[in-house]
């Protein structure tokens, strides 16, 4: 087993490296850095740009290459990912942002495949019944309306509690306040930010995980290993849990490890509507700011986490399936 991982790792580390060096090239194609400076009053002129870039080695003026082998030199010897257009390091950014996504949407995905896996197995074990039909009806509407919809309509209702109630129990914007201090009052006002962009992301992002569920447990109830254990005396129920579910978590665990990047990525247009600082309001601002750098190091980090999520989902297969442990 740990040969087999050791194997993973390292064909995953060379397709980062790879895509990494990809992602650098095509972002010099497509981006310019030196339009940031187009239009500025008094106008700036060419040398006096390329005296402001060339430190930063955003310098189109340099041969590609050469600003190619500088900057992957700083990484290898200095783990420096580069500076912005304007001066901001990558390091730093990534660094902050990456825990700000994390902490949004790492609880919306646990919620996410906690609650669709419950409901998978609910309607599966009670397929064509009343309560198959009512959630399936709640899953097909909920996994057709467009995030922004779900977030302005949470916002609503928030903002119609809190009138009622008299005081701001939920937070619409930003990830915390400014002045809060001490464990206890930092944690509720994390929570409290916390709660609409949470309820946004489950909202729209359960069912995908409950149609998964549902299938894969309806195919499964119907093998002969389940029929021969409920022709041993088990109930129907029993023989869900103790043998069809296990089977059927497999690809449904492949798939939440899969969701990893995701998970620091963010989620682009969550972060937008409710004014947080994470990876995918930054991953917008470095294409809008054609900040080659910061794409590169956005691509790596993602890179990573989608390896990490592969191998993540063989520990998950290994697990649950007592047939891949045996070869």
């Amino acid at each position: 087993m740990i040969k087999y991982l050791l194997r993973r790792a390292l064909g995953w580390l060379l397709m980062i490296v790879v895509a990494t060096n990809v992602t650098y090239f095509l972002a010099w194609a497509f981006l310019d850095p030196r339009s940031n400076y187009v239009g500025r009053k008094p106008p700036l002129s060419h040398d006096q740009i390329s005296r402001l870039l060339d430190p930063r080695n955003l310098d189109d003026s340099f041969p590609l290459l050469q600003r190619w082998w500088s900057w992957i030199t700083d990484i290898v010897l200095h783990w420096n990912w580069g500076v912005s257009p304007v001066g901001q390091s990558v390091n730093d950014q990534i660094a902050y942002r990456m825990w700000v996504s994390g902490e949004l949407v790492l609880g919306a995905t646990i919620i996410s495949a906690v609650l669709g896996i419950a409901v998978g197995v609910y309607t599966a074990s009670r397929q064509y019944k009343l309560g198959d039909r009512v959630w399936q009806g709640i899953s097909i509407v909920t996994m057709n309306v467009p995030i922004i919809v779900a977030a302005l309509g949470i916002v609503l209702i928030a903002i119609g509690v809190n009138n009622a109630l008299g005081f701001r129990l939920f937070y619409v914007t930003g990830s915390s306040s400014d002045g809060v201090s001490g464990f206890f009052p930092s944690l509720l006002d994390t929570l409290q930010h916390l709660a609409l962009p949470t309820i946004a992301l489950v909202f729209i992002g359960y069912a995908s995980y409950h149609f998964l569920q549902r299938s894969l447990l309806l195919d499964n109830i119907k093998a002969d290993y389940v029929r021969t254990a409920r022709a041993k005396g088990l109930t129907k129920q029993q023989a869900i849990r103790k043998h069809a579910l296990r089977t059927s978590l497999i690809p449904v665990a492949t798939q939440l490890a899969f969701n990893i990047p995701t998970v620091f990525t963010g989620a682009v247009l969550t972060e937008t509507i409710f004014a947080w600082n994470g990876m995918g309001r930054y991953f917008i601002d470095t294409i809008s700011k054609n900040d080659v750098h910061g794409v590169v190091a956005i691509a790596a980090f993602t890179a990573v986490l989608t390896a990490i999520g592969a191998i993540l989902a063989d520990i998950a297969v290994v697990v649950l399936d007592p047939r891949v442990r045996v070869s």
